[in-house]
């Protein structure tokens, strides 16, 4: 289980507005992403690098390895990269679901190092156009809310996925107290 700051011991009482749920959310994703903060964590341990970090230490022939005859950590992150994209380009007022084509992410199951670079960086742009997405909404509906839920979670779930997939790229092992 990850580090986690210590709660306080007694309940303010006060609503929880909807700006601190996202703020929360946006941490938790940011974490995953861009690595643990040594002050606080929620998800991974303190030392853990997270998402970018961990990939940036995959060749693109690990990437490219076909687990099980299901896909491949290059097919997990052109996932990933889509998924955002399309985040981001309905944050921008789009409306880029009715013609998404999700099957299309997953088949790019190899890749060059040229193309293993492009990949992650941009993944990596879009993960940060997301997380300024997630600052930058003043007002948030059903549809918002749940979409930076969802895209957390998801980030966690693919995270977790590749992990098992390639072992070296596991996180650091909880320190004891």
């Amino acid at each position: 289980m990850a580090s986690r700051v210590t709660a306080p011991t007694q309940h303010s009482g006060m609503p929880i507005k909807r700006d601190d749920i996202a703020t929360a959310i946006q941490n938790v994703f940011d974490e995953l992403v861009f690595g643990a903060s040594s002050d606080e964590t929620w998800v991974l341990n303190r030392t853990d690098l997270g998402l970018l970090v961990s990939l940036d230490r995959l060749s693109a022939e690990s990437a490219s390895v076909v687990h099980n005859g299901r896909s491949s950590i290059a097919a997990h992150i052109d996932h990933l990269r889509y998924g955002l994209g399309l985040l981001n380009a309905w944050a921008r007022g789009g409306e880029p679901f009715a013609t998404a084509d999700w099957s299309a992410s997953w088949r790019r199951l190899r890749v060059s190092e040229e193309e293993w670079a492009d990949l992650r960086q941009a993944l990596a742009h879009e993960a940060r156009d997301w997380t300024q997405a997630l600052t930058a909404r003043r007002t948030w509906d059903q549809f918002a809310l749940t979409s930076a839920i969802a895209s957390t979670a998801h980030i966690a779930y693919h995270l977790a996925a590749i992990r098992q997939m390639d072992p070296t790229l596991a996180g650091p092992a909880e320190a004891g107290p």
